[in-house]
């Protein structure tokens, strides 16, 4: 029996496809989770979205390399979208990595960690659309909370994005698939379930001829056993009010969106190839909030990109301030090749980027204080995560925070509490980003 240990990074859709393989592996007889020192092979599964994130897969790609050297590991395995994007020049440019698999591949992983364990070192990459987005998984996070892939690859073609080159174009899952794999993850114990996709609310075009996602959340919000279903990725030209009064009707439904603008000015959106303006933006963010009044609402924006001017980066700052997101990430523009913003003109200096992105983060926390403080002296539901032994206290999240991406709650009780288990907690107090309370 080979033992298999797996580094999986970037966003939850590659992390969906890591629990296939990890399933793939255990039923083909490997021993997986070992620590890395003890494994056969170590598989890097890879995100190739943004510069930052390539560079942080070849450090892991290197660190897990070591063990060769240290440990047991016999080869190291290259997935994911750094492996899909640039192929044989991962093993070719950083030859520590034995093995580059594309994504279309991945159904064979057990097959190719054998053969890769035993010497016989061979690159494979199957055709996207071979990427089964039915496969059964092992649930690498939490045993109560799981992501649900809805669909695969994306048709947007925004100018700074490289995914439609690195997934393909988009692939819904059948509804009745997603009702099955839902149900089978709430018999193993997942009480919250958060949907994804590149675009949520671009889900059922490519098979049903219009956005299905209402009838999807719909027909999730029936299922016993999940407490909590939460929607990232819908993009604000697809929000509808079919959409909105879904979630506002549904009590299963966390009141919630997730919605990626990316920019305010209309010229920048424009070059971005993507649709609408500060005012329009306004008035979605107004119309949301006017049909769900608890909801909260996340984006995440762009700093720096090609030809944005001063008075551009200042409209978006404004904007931020009068839209008073409750959630939100800003990144400075990163240049990727193969896509048509890399190739315009007006390129923007990684300082200048930089600096207006933590500007905007700025700008953001104070407005995240200042909407905490509301909080204070307020009950909340919470789904406890975890208990830290440095400050002696249960920790989790509120409905009004996703995993990993958004803050949590620190909290006092006077009794032992389950992890995994929806409590009710007092708000007292704030830290930043985060919320402090107690047991009610």
């Amino acid at each position: 029996m080979y033992k298999v240990s797996m580094v999986s990074l970037g966003c939850p859709k590659n992390q969906v496809d890591a629990e296939a393989m990890l399933y793939s592996l255990k039923e083909a007889g490997y021993e997986i989770g070992v620590p890395e020192a003890e494994a056969d092979a170590i598989i890097v599964n890879t995100c190739g979205f943004i510069e930052d994130a390539k560079s942080e897969a070849i450090e892991n790609i290197l660190e897990a390399a070591e063990y060769k050297k240290e440990g047991n590991c016999k080869a190291v395995i290259v997935t994911g979208c750094l492996a899909e994007r640039y192929k044989d020049d991962i093993t070719e440019e950083i030859p520590e990595a034995d093995v580059c698999v594309g994504i279309g591949s991945n159904r064979n992983i057990a097959e190719i960690v054998k053969n890769a364990i035993e010497g016989k070192e061979e690159n494979s990459y199957g055709e996207k659309s071979e990427l089964d987005l039915n496969a059964k998984r092992i649930l690498g996070g939490y045993p109560f909370s799981a992501y649900l892939k809805i669909a695969d690859g994306c048709d947007n073609c925004c100018t700074y994005c490289a995914i439609p080159k690195i997934r393909g174009r988009m692939r819904s899952r059948t509804i009745e698939d997603c009702i099955s794999e839902a149900k089978e993850l709430a018999l193993s114990g997942v009480t919250e379930l958060i949907v994804v996709a590149q675009d949520t609310t671009a889900y059922g075009v490519d098979i049903y001829g219009e956005s299905k996602l209402p009838e999807l959340l719909t027909e999730l919000s029936k299922i016993d056993g999940l407490h909590w279903i939460r929607t990232l990725y819908t993009y604000p030209e697809k929000i509808t009010d079919k959409l909105l009064d879904t979630i506002a009707r549904e009590e299963k439904l966390v009141k919630y969106l997730d919605i990626p603008i990316q920019h305010s000015n209309s010229e920048i959106l424009k070059k971005m190839n993507r649709k609408g303006d500060k005012q329009s933006l306004l008035a979605l963010v107004e119309k949301i909030r006017t049909k769900i009044p608890n909801i909260t609402l996340r984006t995440t924006l762009i700093t720096g990109f090609p030809s944005e001017t001063e008075e551009q980066f200042s409209e978006l700052d404004e904007f931020v301030k009068t839209a008073r997101f409750d959630r939100l990430g800003c990144f400075p523009y990163s240049v990727e090749e193969d896509t048509i913003a890399a190739e315009m003109d007006g390129q923007i200096d990684a300082q200048t980027k930089q600096d207006r992105a933590e500007h905007i983060m700025e700008t953001q926390l104070e407005i995240a204080r200042e909407k905490n403080q509301e909080k204070i002296d307020t009950d909340t539901e919470v789904l406890i995560e975890g208990y830290d032994d440095y400050i002696k206290c249960y920790f989790g999240r509120t409905p009004s925070d996703a995993p990993e991406v958004d803050g949590k709650i620190f909290f006092l009780t006077p009794r032992p509490l389950v992890i995994g288990e929806y409590v009710t907690v007092h708000i007292n107090d704030t830290l930043e980003y985060d919320l402090l309370g107690e047991l009610k």
